[in-house]
This record gives C-alpha cells, structure tokens and sequence, in this order.
C-alpha cells in the first residue's frame, strides 16, 4: 500500500485542481475589459509606473518576525508538556532560545531592526 496510495493521492489531487480550473472556465461569464487589468490599491487609482523598487530591509524586518513568530509555534508545546520531559527538555529549549538569541544579536548588528 505504500507508494501506491501515494500515486493514487498526486492523481486525485491534481484531478481535483486541474477538474475545478476547468470547471470555472466553463461555466464562469468572462467579459474583456480594460479597467480589469489596471492595478488596484485600496479604492485610489494609481499614478505613474506601479512598479517601483523597495528597501529590502523591510522584508528583513519581516522574516525576522516570521522567525520569531515561528518560534512561539515551538514554544507552545513544550510548555505544555515541561513537566512531562523534565530536565532534558529544558537543556533542550535554552539551546533553542539561545540559536535564536544569537539570530537576534546578528540582526541588530547588522541593523536589520532599524525602521527606515
């Protein structure tokens, strides 16, 4: 049953996605219109080029809370369950939170916290 059950999941997968796109272009009303393709921001039309280049420490700000985030999904478990994996868990977390310490300091030396 192993790689079997796995084919036959990927076939009925992509039967899925692939059967509800063509669905939807069958029997949805599609109409060619020119303010369709016009980009859209919050109700205000936009003036000028709409592409235009970004600081990227704005996505360092993000995926520096992303990963600080993604750390509370870890948190979470482990402290719901501190009392059941004892001492070897606790070294286990002051690792965790130390890697993340050091991440941390890294990001702030490198002044990846500064808002522009």
């Amino acid at each position: 049953m192993g790689s079997s059950a796995l084919i036959l999941l990927l076939i009925v997968g992509l039967a899925f996605s692939v059967g509800g796109i063509l669905i939807s272009k069958w029997f949805a009303k599609s109409s060619k219109n020119t303010v369709k393709g016009e980009p859209y921001e919050c109700g205000i039309p936009t003036t000028g080029t709409s592409w235009i280049q970004f600081n990227v420490g704005y996505y360092l700000f993000a995926l520096i809370f992303l990963i600080f985030d993604v750390e509370l999904v870890f948190m979470y478990p482990w402290a719901v369950a501190v009392k059941k994996i004892g001492m070897v868990g606790l070294v286990e977390i002051i690792i965790f939170m130390f890697i993340l310490f050091m991440g941390l300091l890294y990001a702030w030396k490198k002044g990846a916290l500064k808002w522009m």
